[in-house]
């Protein structure tokens, strides 16, 4: 079965052709600045030449039918036509109170999602363009959402309700829901395949460390709590969003003269990695800065770290032990100085690193980097999102 994963933005559209369910990887491609000046569409197949184009991308629709076409192209394409693909995935940041595991898209399912935007109003529009457009550009076939959101709907009340007036819980959806529960699903499963063990068997916390980073704490594969919140905001420090602070930070800069939108801004845009270095959201150059010296990089990473550490002890307590901490995404996978740090004087918990393997291991590899002897086994797994998408569509769409 070909599987078309489909992970839409503001203003990007990235895709994966899957052959399933080997898990095969046919073609994949990103078409960026859709509705704005510099529309380009990059086109990649596995053991041939990356094809690139500058063509106006007027909507997510355009962008889909250059993505069809290049799929089916006579020189470029991987498939002879579009009846060819027998599902489409559709990656979906949230899917609110109701949508609690991957399912079928249909007209209630659209409809729902647009009443939620309010509280999605980043990822929710190019979302729902994405189906929109799929839909109208191949229709009959069966689409399926995953959402980011749906991992983490086991969490209990005490940890997603949020300590203030319940009724607008009740009222306006305000809890906490978690995000990343796609990379973190398939993390999870994946270490304990890795293991040989059953994974309602062990206690996993999970750090998925990226631009957008969030830790989340998997007992008998069950969500017990995360910290991403009612937002992609919460949580620790992140390339450019703050991660929590004391809410009244927002009132009082409020009171001084900033607008909500202004606040917003700063906190999302402007805090971070980029806020505290004054260099940059990409860890890669803030840990230049900090070798070469920099204090406000330096204080960056101490940061970060700090709060790693903070938040696997906490979700450790939470779950009344450890047996396994997974490292991934791209500065979880591929920071060896910060996995080192993050498990250094953890010994406490039975946390411990082989210095030399964490040094070694091959980008790209899952690796089980613990010391010997250690009671809690850390280790790093590539995470493979679009992979768990395309398994949910082809399940469902069958």
């Amino acid at each position: 079965m070909k599987v078309l994963v489909i992970n839409a933005g503001s203003s990007s559209l990235k895709y994966q052709l899957f052959e399933m369910p080997e898990g095969k990887v046919l073609a994949k491609g990103l078409c960026e600045c859709i509705g704005i000046e510099g529309g380009t569409v990059t086109h990649k197949r596995p053991g041939k030449d990356d094809y690139k184009i500058q063509t106006p991308l007027d909507n997510h629709e355009a962008a889909l039918g250059w993505v069809l076409k290049l799929l089916t192209d006579a020189e470029l394409g991987v498939i002879a036509d579009i009846s060819e693909i027998e599902a489409v995935g559709h990656r979906i940041a949230h899917g609110g109170e109701k949508l609690r595991e991957s399912c079928l898209i249909d007209d209630e399912v659209i409809n729902y999602l647009e009443s939620i935007v309010p509280i999605n109003p980043l990822h929710g529009p190019p979302a729902i363009a994405g189906m929109r457009g799929c839909r109208n550009l191949m229709a009959g076939v069966p689409m399926v959402g995953v959402f980011d959101t749906s991992f983490h709907s086991t969490m209990p009340e005490k940890a997603y309700i949020y300590p203030i007036p319940y009724e607008l819980y009740e009222q306006k959806s305000i809890r906490r829901y978690g995000f990343h529960g796609t990379s973190h699903r398939y993390v999870a499963h994946k270490v304990a395949e890795c293991m040989g063990k059953d994974i309602k068997d062990l206690k996993i916390i999970t750090c998925h460390l990226g631009n957008g980073s969030s830790i989340t704490a998997i007992d008998g594969g069950k969500v017990v709590d995360t910290t991403m919140g009612f937002t992609p905001q919460e949580g620790i420090l992140m390339g450019t969003r703050s991660g929590s602070v004391d809410p009244t930070i927002v009132t009082y800069l409020q009171s001084q003269g900033m607008t909500a939108d202004e606040v917003e801004k700063m906190l999302n845009k402007q805090s971070g990695l980029l806020g505290v270095s004054g260099k940059s959201s990409d860890a890669r150059v803030v840990c230049d800065a900090a070798a070469a010296g920099d204090k406000r990089a330096q204080l960056a990473l101490q940061i970060l770290y700090y709060g790693i550490k903070k938040y696997i002890g906490a979700f450790t307590a939470a779950m009344n032990g450890l047996d396994v901490l997974v490292f991934t995404a791209g500065i979880g996978e591929n920071d060896r100085d910060l996995r080192a740090i993050v498990c250094r004087d953890m010994d406490y918990l039975g946390i411990a690193l082989d210095e030399e393997v964490n040094k070694t291991v091959a980008r790209g590899t899952n690796a089980d980097l613990s010391a010997a002897g250690a009671r809690v086994r850390t280790w790093v797994i590539p995470t493979d999102e679009e992979y768990m998408i395309a398994q949910d569509t082809a399940r469902l769409a069958k």
